[in-house]
């Protein structure tokens, strides 16, 4: 399975839940398109496919399970135990797209479960100590520290601290301009009517 195209398997997975026999797909269909919701940080439908999934598929495979208690600690936002629920051993079908909700270097469509717990470590926190960083973001002592590093954080001893992440800035700038383009269109629009 390529993640390069998500979307494309994802509307795949949907239709095959859809067009299921007796409305009730695979356990590997469920499988996939519950780790594809959280690959994507689509934690509503994820929730809402869970609940669709009969209660003996549930019980039947395990695995199900597993992938949403990834989706229920990202739910809660409880980094750490997200972190450890994603080192499980993944079957062959799901494996691939948990390993890049895991692992920045597999992202393609939305930020990483680490790169998020980044982002919000640097809004949230002015000082931090390395082992909490470490939990929160699912890496050992040392990596924290290199990726501390990486983004020009500062380290005194045991303490970081996150400087904000430049890229969150430029984004909100350009919502900015989206929303005051939609906004014209939208005066233009009721002018139009008005007219």
């Amino acid at each position: 399975m390529v993640l390069n195209e998500v979307g494309k398997f994802l509307l795949e997975l949907e239709k095959a839940e859809l067009e299921a026999p007796a409305g009730v797909a695979s356990a590997q269909t469920y499988a996939q398109l519950l780790a594809m919701y959280l690959y994507q940080n689509d934690l509503c439908n994820a929730k809402c496919l869970w609940k669709r999934i009969p209660s003996n598929l549930k019980d039947a495979n395990s695995e199900l399970g597993r992938i949403w208690a990834v989706g229920k600690h990202m739910w809660q936002r409880d980094w750490p135990a997200v972190h450890v629920a994603l080192n499980a051993d993944w079957s062959e079908d799901v494996s691939g797209i948990m390993t890049a909700l895991k692992d920045s270097s597999w992202t393609i469509l939305s930020d990483s479960v680490r790169e998020q717990a980044m982002t919000l470590i640097s809004k949230a926190y002015s000082s931090l100590g390395l082992t909490v960083l470490a939990s929160m973001t699912g890496l050992a002592l040392e990596e924290a520290q290199q990726a501390a590093m990486e983004r020009g954080w500062s380290i005194d001893g045991t303490m970081v601290q996150p400087v904000k992440i430049d890229k969150e800035q430029s984004t909100f700038t350009n919502e900015i301009c989206l929303t005051e383009d939609q906004l014209k269109k939208l005066t233009q629009f009721v002018s139009f009517l008005e007219n």
